[in-house]
């Protein structure tokens, strides 16, 4: 599967956005990327990014005081975005990951309108899933925002002849994983609430089409048992259109730099540091082992 399977993109507007970004990267080639969540969901991306490029610096902003988005307004959504895009920008980032389904639903494209730096974000991984499926069905388990969206609603229809599209939202999910209660019972019941009228369906493919979802891949697991189901994780290819996007600039950091991570929250600092904990408690060798 090459590097841009979960994604359909205009070269023309990579192209638009490199030439105007090239000069300012090769500048500061350690600068940081920076990736922006809703809460801990994006840490599943940071994880990924830190197996694969390890010497890249990070700065990772957890809003976490309005957390959850997938209920809230188009405009409050973008609003809350813009707002830790500046946060970011102020750091000295090179790229932004918006590490969000929701807000990059709802705001990738006035992102990339707005800023001169690129933005890469999660787009849902139906293309991949629709691909692979060997039963004909496909599920996508997402946030209400993400499966309302614009992209979300164009890339299924695209690929509805290719395969039959189920969706479902996540209800209860981000909250399970905010809260630390990925492996209770309840947590547990939420997630069989959610996939196993999609598993009855024949889906064989199931697309975590939000951040937070990866975290609760142990009670998903539990509920598919020993069907023959695949659970599609977006993150790894959203870090290698990263690389590549830098790659193209000569802006990935240089050899022998030590990447450093740096945590910021909108909430108080207790959530901060449990952000940072949790982070830590999943941070992969440089060998990208646990």
């Amino acid at each position: 599967m090459d590097y841009f399977s979960c994604f359909d993109f205009q070269f023309s507007t990579l192209f638009s956005i490199l030439v105007g970004w090239y000069i300012c990267i090769a500048m500061n080639k350690n600068a940081p990327i920076g990736i922006f969540d809703s809460g801990m969901g994006g840490l599943s991306v940071w994880r990924e990014l830190r197996a694969q490029l390890p010497a890249e610096s990070v700065v990772y902003l957890a809003d976490g005081k309005n957390c959850p988005y997938g209920d809230r307004s188009p405009e409050e959504i973008a609003r809350l975005t813009r707002e830790a895009v500046e946060v970011l920008l102020g750091k000295g980032v090179k790229l932004v990951i918006v590490a969000c389904n929701t807000a990059t639903a709802v705001a990738i494209d006035l992102l990339r309108e707005h800023y001169d730096i690129p933005f890469v974000g999660m787009e849902p991984a139906v293309k991949p899933a629709a691909l692979a499926t060997k039963s004909g069905t496909i599920g996508i388990l997402a946030t209400r925002a993400a499966l309302s969206g614009d992209l979300f609603k164009a890339t299924s229809q695209k690929y509805s002849s290719v395969a039959r599209i189920l969706s479902a939202v996540g209800e209860g999910f981000v909250e399970a994983v905010e809260e630390g209660r990925e492996d209770e019972p309840t947590t547990l019941e939420i997630a069989r609430s959610a996939l196993e009228p999609m598993l009855r369906e024949g889906a064989d493919q199931i697309v975590l089409g939000c951040t937070h979802y990866p975290f609760l891949e142990g009670v998903l697991r539990q509920v598919i048992g020993p069907r023959e189901v695949t659970l599609v994780n977006p993150a790894p290819a959203v870090v290698r259109r990263a690389e590549w996007l830098l790659r193209q600039a000569d802006g990935l950091a240089e050899e022998g730099h030590k990447g450093e991570c740096e945590f910021l929250s909108f909430a108080d600092e207790e959530y901060r540091l449990r952000v940072e904990r949790k982070a830590r408690e999943i941070e992969p060798r440089v060998d990208g082992k646990q």
